[in-house]
């Protein structure tokens, strides 16, 4: 690692680590990324960019600017582009594949559970202290993420706005997306330091060249490089994948199926999920509950929170309501088995086009990095999911602390607050202590997940 005066970049004298040693960190990667897309951002920072410095500041929040973009799971999308960048489409099928694979195994185990022992109080209990943690979790990595993004008033008064915006006005997430870009377009030409992605706030200190940054600058990585032939191939294998099992379920089982309806939902799903689990959930609960009849209500929120347990996307929550559709579907298979198919179909047409968006734009969002109205715009951009981030935490607090929300008209507006009444004392306490783990003691995620669950089958599971 090279240090040099302020303004210039010393390129990195070492080398990329091999495809085998970054494998082992996108495992590690993929079996500790719990706490949503803020403490598996917040997580791959500290892998990549604190501990190892594979890849620098400046380049890491571009790449998630674009990933925060792209309908679809913008965690899992980093993991697909930094995979890329260092290794070419095999480092980010592995990249991409690690972050969702640990996960969804935990999500089928925790669905065959649920349909199977899901009123045992002892695994009622543990589901309940893990929850509890994961709050806590969600909490500690929304802080860190917001120290590192909010590097000056303006970036917190976008924060700000967007929280208000979705939180106050329920605005959808393409528009806030929208505005915050146009804000960092016009913040661009009247202050440019505003939104872009410069070294620090007015730093003069040193500006470190990681090793990524270094070959790139030394042109040593010429897949970056865009190219419509390129583009032309990856669209030619990338949507046959996609689609292609899509449209084989439709010729062999009929427009009717469960199986096409899994299929052609969740594919209409992967385009227009912007925002990640929590912007879609209650379309997908309109749907699910009302239009097909998969699932009650009830066990659209109780998904949720499984997904909320463990590592990976929590979009992982579509795997679920898939798993139900095909459970409870008449079919000639057995009910766990025509469950198990229709989580791996949802798997299947939810993560393939996330592939697809990486390996196709990757490569004109690096040729266009060095452009400071786009910077300015992901900038802001990065800023207002900053705030989006902390409605999300609030979501999940007030559904994990309460047991009942209700909406309250305030100057025509119509926020669900909670019933103060309906709080649960043992989730705040083992929330509490959870967040003192993490925050106070420095305790690491497992420990916490660990203990708090051994508490929550103690207070839920062991003693009602």
């Amino acid at each position: 690692m090279t240090v040099v005066s302020a303004g210039a970049v010393e390129p990195a004298s070492e080398r990329l680590p091999s495809l085998a040693a970054a494998t082992r960190i996108w495992a590690r990667i993929g079996l500790l990324s719990f706490g949503g897309p803020a403490g598996q951002i917040a997580l791959m920072h500290r892998e990549l960019v604190e501990e190892r410095r594979w890849i620098g500041e400046e380049r890491f929040l571009h790449a998630l600017n674009y990933c925060m973009l792209l309908p679809g799971p913008e965690a899992q999308q980093l993991a697909v582009y930094i995979g890329w960048l260092m290794h070419r489409t095999v480092g980010g099928l592995i990249a991409g594949l690690l972050f969702v694979i640990p996960g969804a195994l935990v999500m089928l185990g925790l669905s065959i559970l649920y349909v199977t022992l899901r009123h045992v109080p002892l695994v009622d209990g543990l589901f309940f202290g893990v929850k509890a943690a994961v709050l806590a979790i969600v909490i500690e990595a929304g802080l860190r993420i917001s120290r590192r993004a909010l590097r000056n008033g303006a970036m917190v008064a976008v924060a700000i706005a967007a929280f208000v915006a979705i939180f106050l006005f329920k605005a959808p997430f393409p528009v806030i997306v929208l505005g915050a870009g146009l804000v960092g377009l016009l913040g661009s030409r009247i202050r440019p330091g505003w939104f872009g992605n410069g070294v620090g706030h007015g730093a003069a200190g040193p500006v470190t060249a990681e090793l990524l940054d270094g070959q790139l600058a030394r042109g040593e990585l010429a897949h970056v490089r865009p190219s419509g032939r390129r583009a032309m191939a990856v669209a030619a294998v990338w949507l046959p994948l996609w689609l292609g099992p899509v449209a084989l379920l439709w010729a062999l089982t009929g427009p009717g199926s469960v199986w096409m309806q899994i299929g052609g939902f969740f594919s209409t799903m992967a385009v227009v999920t912007f925002g990640g689990a929590y912007a879609v959930l209650a379309y997908v609960a309109q749907a699910a509950v009302d239009g097909f009849a998969w699932l009650t209500p009830g066990e659209m929120l109780d998904g949720l929170g499984l997904a909320e347990t463990t590592p990976g996307p929590l979009i992982l929550v579509l795997q679920f309501v898939g798993f139900l559709a095909g459970f409870r579907a008449p079919s000639a298979l057995s009910p766990l088995v025509a469950g198990s198919l229709g989580a791996l179909l949802t798997l299947w047409v939810t993560f393939a086009p996330c592939f697809f968006w990486i390996f196709l734009g990757a490569p004109y969002v690096e040729a266009l990095r060095g452009n400071r109205a786009l910077s300015a715009a992901l900038g802001a951009i990065t800023a207002a999911v900053v705030g989006v981030i902390a409605n999300l935490a609030l979501w999940f607090g007030l559904h994990v602390l309460f047991g009942e929300l209700r909406s309250v008209s305030i100057l025509g507006l119509e926020p669900d607050l909670p019933v103060l009444a309906s709080l649960d004392w043992r989730a705040a306490l083992l929330s509490a202590a959870a967040a003192i783990m993490l925050l106070r003691l420095k305790l690491g995620m497992m420990p916490v997940l660990a203990i708090s669950t051994a508490a929550g089958i103690l207070l839920k599971g062991g003693l009602t």
